[in-house]
Parts: structure tokens; sequence; C-alpha cells
């Protein structure tokens, strides 16, 4: 495994996300709106978001309707939309406005599943956090690093093999390679810095 993140960390020196935010308040309402939608759509819709409401309290108070309008651009907007809402209103009630840094404390939140909970420590606070999404999930497997098929197994199976200092990076480059090179359709094996080693799990 060791092996593997070290070709990857050569192959993908600037791996990291791509969501834009100033603060943990605002990568978590990213994060949320990142679920079924790419990156580039969550950032359309954050520049405005954030330029009209940039916390807990102002995004709590923003009536439901305009929250949706304002989200439109990602899918499950309306979804979101209220559990923006309820999250912004429990932040500022029950954690005085802040992000909490504990795992267990962030999915309580609505909208806030296990990979959102490991990008927020990750990525908001540098603690050691493993997101597995859809590239991190089939990456792994065809590499053979884990033969599982839901993400949360996939999550501990990973986290068990890779030594918890480097969690965040081996998560940082699975997205980047998932994006790049083993893609979900067409995977550009004859490019692949990992060629030599792979076991060719194309299928999974």
């Amino acid at each position: 495994m060791q092996k593997i993140l070290d070709i990857l960390r050569e192959s993908y020196p600037q791996a990291g996300t791509r969501l834009k935010y100033q603060n943990p308040f605002q990568l978590l309402i990213a994060v949320v709106l990142s679920a079924q939608s790419t990156d580039e759509q969550v950032n359309q819709v954050t520049r405005e978001l954030f330029g009209k409401y940039s916390t807990p309290q102002q995004m709590a108070a923003v009536p439901l309707e305009e929250l949706e309008e304002l989200i439109k651009g990602v899918g499950l907007y309306r979804n979101k939309a209220r559990h923006i809402k309820e999250l912004s209103g429990l932040l500022v009630q029950k954690y005085g406005g802040a992000v909490p840094r504990e795992f267990n404390e962030l999915i309580k939140l609505p909208g806030v599943g296990r990979k959102s909970a490991n990008v927020i420590m990750a990525v908001a606070f540098g603690l050691p956090g493993l997101g597995v999404d859809t590239h991190v999930h089939r990456v792994s497997n065809r590499l053979g690093l884990v033969d599982t098929k839901q993400p949360h197994k996939t999550e501990a199976a990973l986290k068990a093999l890779i030594p918890r200092k480097r969690w965040i990076e081996a998560h940082h480059l699975l997205i980047s390679h998932g994006r790049a090179v083993c893609k979900a359709r067409a995977p550009q094996c004859a490019s692949c810095p990992l060629e030599a080693i792979c076991p060719k799990n194309i299928d999974r």
C-alpha cells in the first residue's frame, strides 16, 4: 500500500480538495452540496451563496424557498436546502455556531454521512479522516486493496490497511487517480502509473 501511495504522490503532487471555502462552516456546506454533484457545480453555487450568507446564523434564517433557489445548480437541491437550514440551526443551538471536530458529532448533523464527516475532519481540521466516495471505492477495489461492495466497508478496510498519518493523503490521491485515469468507464490502463502492479479488476 505504501508503494501505491508513493507512486500516486509522484503522479498527483497537487492532489487536494477542489471545493472553494474560507472556513470550516463553508466547507461543511460545500461538502453537503457535493453529493451527486461535481465540485465545479458546487463552486458555482457557493460563490453566490457565501456572498450572501456565510455564517450558521445567517444560513439558519434564510427562507427555505430562497435557499432552494440559490443552490438550484446542484442535484437534489430541495433536500440539500432543508439539510443546510437544519444543520445551521443545530450548529447555532448546540455548538455555539462552530463546526464540531469530532466524527460522532459531525454525523449527527443533517445531510452529513460518514464520507462527509471524514472529509470535514481531514480538510477543515487536519485530523485523520479517510472519506470514501465513488472514486475511492472504485479504485480501491480495482487495485485489490479491498474486496467490498459498500463504501463503509471500504472505509474500514482502508483504515486498517493504511497508516493513520497517511489517511488524508490517501483520500486525495485515490480521488485524483479515479478522476484522471481509473475512470468508471473506459479506464486509461495503458497510461496508468500503477499498470505494472495493478491486478486490473476492471469489472469492479
